[in-house]
């Protein structure tokens, strides 16, 4: 064996992660009851030890000497209100200065040797692509909080489940496919999106395997029941779905199609599943074992009260690579106050996301910003960089459109147009419409005749 070459069993006990960071179905028989006492403590103490070990990665020092912050003065929750935040741009701006991979990691790549790491981007991007370094430790953890709450959704041990999430750059199906192998032992046939395994053959699986769920977008999962119906069947009657796990969107539909309860779940590329709801359907139930939620305003960055809608910022407590402590990721909700649920916990809870503070646009479960569409859009030769985005509903479906101006003449726009279209779906990995307008044509919407560029509007 190569000199200081540790596998994945070498780099980690995995019997002290599963203590640490209880699995399901384990960790919905003891830990979600446990009191608010015991809940903050263990919380605080992993806070400490996470921010202390922050403080040694170079972005996290430079923004918290900035502001005055030292890790050591965490002493109590109430001091997580002084943590300086930060936003995607930050890490966008620290990526451009410290390429490849930023100076925000709290490893490097040349630290695989001693622990096998990952790199996953995140789903979409106005700019260079943005990597997260993830440690075998890392993935295990976010495993298990996945597992969490695709058990929270009705799935269980033996379960056979097809995945349908894309596999690409994002690390969304490749961890929810270990989650589901590795935490609970469920049969994963991974099919990955129709454009890999179309919507008959993932049907066909569902149906000759007796799947308990299809991961997928909600848009997707209407899509496929729509072909079984086209087939025949009752969505209902001939499928055995009974999770409707890692969805996105459509809820109510699901429910309707389906006849089982949809609940909804929280989490993101960094750091994975945050937060999930239980039966009681009264806000999402934080991990917080893992994460520290906390509500600012999304202009003033100043904490909100409980029940104040505000942008969410969130600091994870359980990984050894890549830190995030104090995210402003600019997601729109709000804390409930700390209470006993009706399902016994005492876990703080969050609303449901409620919109974005910025432009973001959630597209197909990818992230997208209006700003990286233009970009790729207005790079076309023929166009001029003007552009407008709108975000629609057509057939039951979120859809974006770009208007992109140019001064070519007609007989080239279809040409142009498809152009635009296949750069777009080749970098962004969703499909977005395009139309092309003349020059001046936008300032009705943008605004540019005035002075003041819009660049987006969601019309849904």
């Amino acid at each position: 064996m190569a000199i200081g070459l540790r596998r994945p069993w070498n780099a980690v006990d995995f019997d002290d992660l599963a203590r640490l960071f209880r699995p399901p179905p384990e960790y919905f028989e003891r830990e979600w009851f446990v009191g608010p006492e015991e809940i903050d403590r263990l919380k605080l103490s992993r806070l400490r030890d996470r921010a202390d070990r922050a403080y040694r990665v170079p972005f996290f020092r430079r923004l918290w000497d900035a502001n005055g912050f030292d890790p050591r003065d965490l002493r109590s929750l109430d001091d997580m209100a002084h943590v300086p935040t930060y936003t995607v741009d930050d890490l966008r701006i620290n990526i451009e200065e410290h390429p490849p991979y930023g100076d925000y990691q709290g490893v490097s790549a040349d630290d695989a040797v001693r622990e096998p790491l990952r790199i996953h981007m995140s789903g979409g991007t106005t700019g260079e692509p943005r990597p997260t370094l993830y440690t075998q430790w890392d993935r295990g953890v976010s495993g298990v909080l996945n597992a969490r709450g695709m058990y929270m959704q009705g799935l269980r041990p033996g379960d056979v489940v097809v995945n349908s999430w894309a596999y690409g750059l994002h690390n969304g199906a490749f961890s929810f496919d270990e989650a589901l192998q590795r935490w609970m032992n469920c049969l994963v046939i991974t099919a990955s999106t129709g454009a890999v395994t179309s919507t008959a053959k993932q049907l066909d699986l569902a149906r000759r395997f007796g799947a308990a769920a299809i991961l997928t977008t909600g848009d997707h999962l209407v899509r496929i029941a729509e072909e079984a119906r086209s087939m025949g069947l009752d969505p209902k009657r001939d499928l055995s779905i009974r999770a409707l796990a890692t969805n996105v969107g459509n809820e109510e539909l699901l429910e309707e199609i389906f006849g089982i309860p949809a609940y909804a779940t929280y989490g993101f590329h960094e750091v994975g599943t945050v937060a999930v709801e239980c039966p009681a359907k009264e806000g999402l139930h934080i991990f917080e074992d893992a994460f520290h939620v906390r509500v600012v305003d999304v202009e003033t960055g100043e904490p909100l009260p409980d029940g104040e809608t505000g942008a969410l910022v969130v600091t994870e407590c359980y990984k050894t690579g890549s830190p995030q402590f104090g995210y402003n990721i600019m997601d729109l909700s709000k804390l409930y106050p700390r209470e006993r649920c009706s399902c016994g916990s005492w876990l703080r809870r969050m609303g449901r996301f409620a919109g974005r503070g910025d432009t973001m646009v959630k597209l197909r479960g990818v992230n997208v910003w209006p700003e990286g569409i233009g970009r790729i859009a207005t790079s076309v030769e023929g166009t001029i960089p003007d552009y407008f985005v709108r975000a629609i509903s057509a057939d039951g479906r979120d859809q974006l459109v770009v208007s992109v101006a140019s001064n070519a003449a007609p007989d080239r726009h279809d040409e142009l147009q498809a152009t635009i279209e296949r750069r777009l779906r080749d970098q962004l990995g969703v499909g977005i419409g395009v139309e092309i307008v003349a020059p001046g044509s936008l300032d009705q919407f943008t605004g540019q005749a005035t002075g003041k560029a819009k660049r987006f509007r969601d019309d849904r």
